[in-house]
């Protein structure tokens, strides 16, 4: 297995459709200013966050159970700024949409810039054959409110690709987040 470098990545995603919309440089600044970068970095990709969040709250004192998932645990928002409250948890997608190929494995870390303010997303695997929006886990670990930025780099997908393609793909065993768009919650 090896990883996978910018002109794979390009390569892919210009023939094959594997990131959409796909950035093939890394874009640090826009017609806004600067930007948390994103697009093709020398061995991975940065994404970026859309503006749809799922912030979790204790308003209505509900348990947070991943086999029956009480939407009460979170407030929807949609803006170019979601702040998370200090010891809190959010969710939202990536903005580009993933068809990953059969013999790739790949895997989303968070961005230092974000971990050095305390905020962690969630290491994601996106298993050979998944495609969708990514739905992304932020964990705000200070005690004080921390801002997400919509459409700026949020996470960094790395691919690693086999020599060999896998038996079963997560499309053949029929995978319950196969094709997801928005911010999906926890399914069983």
């Amino acid at each position: 297995m090896s990883i996978k470098s910018d002109k794979w990545i390009r390569r892919m995603s210009e023939q094959h459709s594997m990131i959409e919309p796909f950035e093939s440089g890394q874009v640090r600044e826009t017609d806004r200013g600067k930007v948390i970068s994103y697009g093709t970095s020398s061995y991975g990709y940065d994404v970026r966050c859309s503006n749809e969040f799922k912030i979790f709250t204790n308003v209505h004192s509900a348990t947070v159970d991943p086999k029956n998932f009480d939407e009460k645990s979170f407030v929807d928002f949609t803006g170019d700024v979601c702040v998370i409250p200090p010891n809190s948890f959010a969710l939202a997608r990536t903005v580009e949409y993933f068809r990953i190929p059969r013999s790739v494995l790949t895997i989303c870390l968070g961005k230092s810039t974000y971990a050095r303010c305390g905020i962690i997303v969630n290491v994601t695997p996106l298993e050979p054959e998944w495609e969708g929006h990514v739905t992304l886990e932020f964990s705000n670990t200070t005690n004080l409110p921390a801002k997400i930025y919509a459409n700026e780099g949020i996470a960094q997908m790395l691919f690693f690709e086999s020599d060999e393609v896998c038996e079963t793909s997560y499309k053949d065993r029929g995978g319950k987040y196969f094709g997801q768009t928005g911010v999906t919650l926890p399914r069983t």
